[in-house]
């Protein structure tokens, strides 16, 4: 059911920027976009996380790392992949004052997760663990390459629709239909139908990541503080330059990067970080409650039972 709606939804991605190109240059830029959504979709699949690290300025890390806090982060990832049962992924921090943080890929031999160094610098050790078990979740549930080509191509459809308002609406083609009138529409009306495709894609996910990821970390309290954090310190002020140009990314990140808050609640790609913290402080009481049964039980089992629920 998963995988027939992340089609579902993907199709209706690609059905936007097909119509997008309908409304442009009627039949012929119908045909024109359906080429290039097609090649698109292909080219996304294979490159979409090299685009998204990219545009990031991703900097891969390693356990040799200078900075001790870099070292730490790369073991206790590597850790967390092996307790998750995932190959190790690519280990990447972004230069970014916002606390925030995204897993990239398009399966688990191919993942990539980053780091900001705002939330290496903010967090706790643990709930650095918290804020990577989610991500590695999105990596165990196959949510990451949905996530990017789902970016792929909404930023796609943003640039049709900015593309259409320039240009298309200076033309008086019998061809295009709509007109002017259609074409202002389309700009308008195209990326908030991607916004609202991504949002169907990326809510459900974010609940199911935070409770894998707990599992994962074996602390979902500690999940829990860092979003608090984050949350926090997002209402701040902090921006995130890069999102800011590139909002079609949002929904990679474990918090809403970007700094408008007006419509938050009806078009934020992530659920209230309220809703979510709740979730995890009583997945963390029922943990907590399993821990101390464990410690009651004889010797025998205490150790395989100390290693916790991942396995």
């Amino acid at each position: 059911m998963n995988h027939l709606k992340t089609f579902v939804l993907l199709a209706g991605l690609t059905a936007l920027f097909v119509g997008a190109g309908y409304m442009i240059g009627g039949p012929t830029g119908m045909l024109i976009a359906l080429v290039f959504a097609l090649g698109m979709n292909l080219f996304s699949y294979w490159n979409a996380d090299k685009i998204v690290l990219r545009m990031y300025g991703a900097v891969e890390v390693d356990a040799a790392d200078p900075n001790p806090v870099v070292r730490t982060y790369v073991r206790d990832v590597e850790d967390l992949a092996e307790r998750a049962g995932l190959p190790r992924p690519r280990i990447t921090v972004i230069d970014s004052d916002q606390p925030n943080a995204f897993a990239t890929g398009r399966d688990p031999d191919h993942a990539a997760v980053a780091a900001s160094t705002g939330l290496l610098g903010l967090l706790d050790r643990d709930e650095i663990r918290g804020v990577m078990a989610h991500e590695l979740a999105h990596v165990k549930n196959r949510d990451t390459l949905t996530m990017t080509v789902t970016a792929t191509i909404a930023g796609a459809i943003s640039a049709l629709a900015n593309f259409a308002f320039f240009l298309g609406g200076s033309r008086d083609d019998e061809d295009r239909p709509g007109g002017l009138v259609g074409t202002i529409a389309l700009a308008i009306l195209a990326p908030i139908a991607a916004m609202l495709v991504q949002m169907a894609i990326s809510r459900s996910r974010e609940y199911e990541a935070d409770r894998v990821g707990a599992g994962i970390a074996g602390d979902g309290r500690a999940l829990a503080r860092a979003l608090e954090k984050i949350e926090a310190y997002a209402r701040g002020g902090a921006v995130n330059h890069e999102a800011e140009r590139n909002p079609a990314t949002a929904h990679l990140f474990i918090i809403n990067p970007l700094s408008g808050k007006g419509a938050d609640n009806l078009f934020s790609t992530h659920p209230a970080t309220r809703n979510r913290v709740e979730a995890l402080l009583r997945l963390g009481v029922a943990q907590a409650t399993r821990g101390r049964v464990a410690t009651a039980v004889p010797t025998g089992g205490e150790r395989d039972r100390r290693a916790g629920p991942w396995h």
